[in-house]
């Protein structure tokens, strides 16, 4: 089970006595706030509070720039305007704080995102629960040939069931092992510090996340794209559908002009040109490396 009687019983407690504030609220992130929406087998995302909305980055906009966006007829206008130059400022003002519940292995690579506030449950001071991530078998894949850090054919039949069983074994094995350590029945027992060093990359541990809709906007670009790792991905669609329903129209543009829009080189601008002109452009006259050609190929032909 994602969350502990424990975590249940203060999500109830906390939707049971609702508070009046003056500050801003957003109906859609209301609907969200202490609501546990699952990912993976054990893992989840809920939403612990928030900070502000499509008005605050507006708001905000208009104080930084002031004359030189009043030309800007409308509040969507102004998001759209801000996220197709870059602005970052404004987007700034909102934050979000998450509890999430993933696997080591994805908290790993998901503190590479730096611009945020974490604190993560010790296992220094108390003792991990026996959940593991076990993949489901459509999950099990071999190496790509063509991406050194990326997923190819899917494992079938008895190779699936082989690494399924592995999987399983010495998770449960390690756990085992890090339980019989640390207990003192007949023993002084090994300092949970130490004992949690043979725990493998599965296991499941959960923080406190903190970050600005700016960088979670940079964070959601990488990882609720097509080609990041399936496990991280599935958090970061979960929280895009809270963001959404959070700061609609902030949403929107960052749909529009970051997961749906492509950054053109110099070399890249000049090719279509070119090709617009009707001239015949192949690589070797682009001025394009391989790999830069292989990708400006996938979205333009």
């Amino acid at each position: 089970m994602p969350l502990s009687p424990d975590q249940i019983a203060e999500i109830d407690a906390a939707r049971a006595t609702p508070r009046q504030t003056l500050r801003a609220v957003s109906d859609g992130m209301e609907a969200h706030l202490y609501r546990a929406h699952e990912v993976l087998d054990h893992g989840f995302i809920r939403v612990i509070d928030y900070m502000g909305d499509d008005a605050a980055i507006v708001q905000a906009a208009r104080v930084s720039y002031g004359a030189g966006t009043k030309h800007v007829s409308n509040d969507e206008g102004l998001i759209r305007y801000l996220m197709r130059h870059w602005h970052s400022t404004p987007f700034e003002m909102c934050e979000i704080k998450l509890h999430v519940k993933l696997p080591v292995f994805v908290a790993r690579q998901w503190i590479r995102h730096r611009t945020a506030n974490v604190n993560e449950y010790s296992a220094r001071y108390s003792i991990l629960d026996r959940e593991f991530y076990i993949p489901a078998p459509d999950q099990l894949a071999a190496q790509s040939t063509v991406n050194n850090q990326g997923r190819g054919a899917v494992l079938q039949g008895e190779e699936a069931a082989r690494v399924l069983e592995v999987l399983k074994r010495d998770a449960g094995q390690a756990f085992d092992s890090y339980e019989s350590m640390l207990s003192q029945d007949g023993q002084q027992g090994l300092a949970r510090e130490l004992a949690r060093m043979n725990l493998p990359m599965n296991t499941y541990t959960q923080w406190y996340w903190k970050t600005d809709l700016h960088n979670l906007f940079h964070f959601l670009r990488l990882r609720a794209d097509a080609h990041a790792q399936y496990e991280i991905r599935v958090y970061a669609e979960a929280i895009a559908a809270c963001v959404k329903d959070w700061v609609p129209l902030a949403f929107a543009a960052f749909e529009d002009y970051r997961m749906g829009g492509v950054t053109l080189s110099a070399k890249a601008v000049e090719v279509l040109k070119r090709r617009l002109a009707g001239e015949v452009v192949g690589q070797p006259e682009s001025g394009m490396s391989k790999g830069e050609w292989r990708e400006f190929e996938g979205v333009w032909g």
